[in-house]
């Protein structure tokens, strides 16, 4: 992996079509349009981007729920995965919500995600269950994880 300077910012309606073509790019199942735009409009969410130059190449979609902050979408572009990409935007995430002391952090990813599971895990992540059938596109379960918010 080559790390990459990256600035992270918050994301905004303007940054729709480049959350798109990624989504795309990277998931088989990828969120709508719609979807995006209703997390960036939610006054809940964090939604953050990783930018190189003016080129938007990874996302975190981040809604804060009563217990828990819930990343609902981590995305880096194909041709700028492992360099340390989605690294860099969860560790902003866990700095912006670091004085939320309320709340932890989950997520779900597909069980046959094992690159994901790793990242997640070196971040902090621990597994807490299993949502079964969770994936609409083949039924793949889904492994919760949790972080706590004093990591």
């Amino acid at each position: 992996m080559t790390a990459v300077a990256v600035e992270i910012r918050v994301l905004d309606l303007a940054d729709l079509d480049a959350i798109e073509m990624i989504e795309q790019r990277a998931y088989p199942t990828p969120w709508s349009r719609s979807m995006f735009a209703s997390e960036l409009a939610k006054p809940t969410s964090i939604c953050l981007g990783a930018f190189e130059g003016s080129d938007l190449v990874g996302y975190v979609i981040n809604s804060r729920y009563v217990d828990a902050w819930h990343v609902m979408n981590v995305a880096v572009h194909p041709d700028h995965q492992r360099r340390g990409v989605a690294t860099a935007l969860l560790e902003r995430l866990f700095e912006l919500t670091r004085g939320d002391e309320r709340r932890g952090y989950t997520l779900e990813v597909r069980v046959s995600n094992e690159d994901a599971i790793r990242l997640y895990e070196k971040l902090g992540f621990e597994s807490r269950g299993i949502r079964r059938g969770y994936y609409t596109d083949n039924r793949e379960d889904a492994l919760i994880m949790w972080r706590d918010s004093g990591r």
